[in-house]
């Protein structure tokens, strides 16, 4: 009697455990709570159609500058850090003037925004819809 094998005997099969801990790996970085995507657009909301120029850092990126024209929108994505202390901040200028502002610190928009919408304005940036507005940080 002859006995054949055919090459598919001897490939292993991923172990179940494996197939499990990558499905939870995926699970927690799509929907986790300390590991969700956040969104941060920000709008030119300038009077006049008064067109903005924007820069925007963390410690580690560089987004280097963007130009809105009015009503234009830069978006930005991201994780934020395990370590709770994910900052971005921004340089705007337009017409010779020049702001800047935290435009999203974990301590203060991780619960409050997945998706942070902010609008540009002369007396300074706005959350969503105008909900929540803030003054210009001074420039040293």
């Amino acid at each position: 009697m002859l006995f054949c094998r055919s090459s598919a005997a001897y490939m292993n099969p991923l172990p179940i455990n494996w197939l499990l801990f990558l499905t939870l790996v995926f699970v927690v970085s799509e929907a986790g709570p300390l590991l969700h995507k956040t969104d941060v657009l920000i709008y030119n909301d300038l009077d006049g159609g008064t067109d903005l120029n924007l820069h925007c850092k963390s410690k580690n990126n560089d987004l280097g500058i963007q130009h809105l024209a009015y009503r234009k929108y830069f978006e930005l994505n991201f994780r934020p850090s395990f370590l709770g202390n994910t900052l971005f901040y921004c340089s705007m200028q337009w017409n010779g003037t020049m702001r800047w502002f935290d435009i999203y610190v974990e301590g203060r928009d991780v619960s409050r925004c997945i998706r942070c919408m902010w609008y540009v304005r002369p007396d300074g940036p706005c959350l969503s819809n105008y909900e929540i507005c803030y003054h210009w940080k001074s420039v040293a």
